[in-house]
């Protein structure tokens, strides 16, 4: 790939500044698998010449991790150590605080084959263990941020016939292209998208929505209400300190928060589910009353239903999602496994927890005043996408009108 190293430093460099946006005097925390190494360096290097104090490194390795999943006992995988918390939160709770970087390169499939139940169990049983830490992200405390790299077994799944350097140039392609690093000028091509984005999620706020309702010739036919005080997000965040961020890269959506008790209709997925290294596909949820009461799926059903037992709220969701079908991930016509791709490829439903943003001054009210708006609580927030190229939205005022907000896939706003 023609000025390669050039752009990947371009990627780094706007990861750690725009994206992160690492602050003077911060730690910055990074997760990456090891295929992510080459990455995760130069964010480390990237984050030092930003004025970062130190830089940790959480790695991991897919087949480390497939190794413990298969052989170890689910009592000890499961026997989240208390200074594995308290390592965060030190950081978290010192002068200079701290930010989050997590890059993602693993091979969807990692996981393949293994007991569905087990891995959703372990993973159910860290992240409750880790949910002070948690909050930290899910209610905005702190920037954090999540971008992706090619690893050969990723760009082999996703371009099987190709030869496997050619497989992980043509992800690298894609990456750039959809993270609008390709044109040389990421900041640049950020802002403007940034102020398309906020148009459309002012436009959303000045509606005050009651409800939208998602139709399409897939079968798709679901009424979301939302939450009391539901405020419409888009791609910038800020931390409780004020400093601006960007949790996803990249990212197309405009989203809010549903009242967890107002959700009727089916919904049928239009694009592989990944959970725990696994694929969910042709999955489909019924609601009733706010609750998935009935799901099925071609493949994987099972660890749909452990997903869902998680606990009450994986039974209810905590995000809504507009993403038009013209997005540029949509358009490359590439399937990413991979949801941080996935997702800002098409509409999209999260079962779980609801961001505290995502009402009125939600980031300072209590778990008890958030409950009482319709905010969902769970131990986890999965994507999952329903947009299809004919998606029809039409939101509902509180007043009562019905304004057209998507037809054939596409903002009509």
């Amino acid at each position: 790939m023609q000025n390669f190293e050039q752009l990947l430093q371009k990627y780094a460099d706007f990861i750690v500044r725009i994206g992160v946006n690492v602050q003077p005097g911060q730690t910055l925390i990074i997760s990456a698998p090891l295929a992510a190494a080459p990455l995760a360096r130069l964010c480390a290097a990237s984050a030092f010449d930003a004025g970062a104090r130190d830089v940790r490194v959480d790695w991991s390795d897919d087949a480390l991790t497939r190794i413990r999943m298969e052989k170890g006992a689910e009592e000890a995988l499961c026997d989240v150590k208390p200074y594995v918390l308290r390592s965060y939160l030190d950081y978290a709770e010192s002068e200079g605080g701290v930010c989050v970087l997590s890059l993602l390169a693993s091979d969807p499939e990692a996981l393949a084959g293994l007991d569905a139940g087990k891995v959703s169990r372990v993973n159910a049983a860290r992240r409750k263990a880790l949910m002070p830490w948690r909050s930290y992200t899910m209610n905005d405390r702190v920037q954090w941020s999540i971008a992706a790299m090619p690893s050969p077994a990723w760009a082999k799944k996703l371009f099987p016939d190709l030869a496997e350097d050619e497989a992980v140039e043509k992800l690298w392609q894609l990456i750039f292209d959809t993270c609008r690093v390709t044109g040389g000028d990421p900041v640049g091509a950020w802002q403007a998208h940034l102020d398309r984005l906020t148009v459309l999620q002012d436009k959303m706020n000045a509606l005050d929505l009651e409800s939208v309702h998602f139709e399409s010739s897939n079968g798709t036919d679901l009424t979301v209400g939302l939450a009391d005080g539901a405020v419409w997000e888009s791609a910038a965040s800020r931390s409780e300190k004020g400093v601006s961020f960007l949790p996803n890269i990249p990212t197309e959506e405009v989203f809010t928060a549903p009242h967890k008790d107002k959700v009727e209709g089916v919904v049928y997925g239009t694009k592989p589910y990944i959970h725990g290294g696994q694929a969910i596909k042709g999955f489909h949820v019924t609601f009733k009353g706010g609750r998935i009461v009935e799901y099925g799926a071609e493949e994987n059903a099972a660890l749909l239903g452990e997903v869902l037992d998680t606990d009450e709220g994986a039974r209810h969701i905590g995000e809504v999602a507009l993403v038009p079908a013209s997005s540029p991930i949509n358009r490359s016509g590439v399937i990413f496994y991979n949801t941080l791709f996935d997702e800002n490829a098409s509409c999209h439903i999260a079962f779980g927890a609801s961001y505290p943003g995502t009402t009125r001054g939600g980031n300072a009210l209590s778990e008890e005043e958030l409950l009482a708006r319709g905010m969902n609580q769970s131990l986890i927030h999965e994507d999952v996408m329903i947009g299809a190229a004919d998606t029809r939205i039409t939101g509902r005022t509180r007043s009562g009108q019905d304004v057209a907000l998507f037809e054939n896939g596409e903002w009509v706003l």
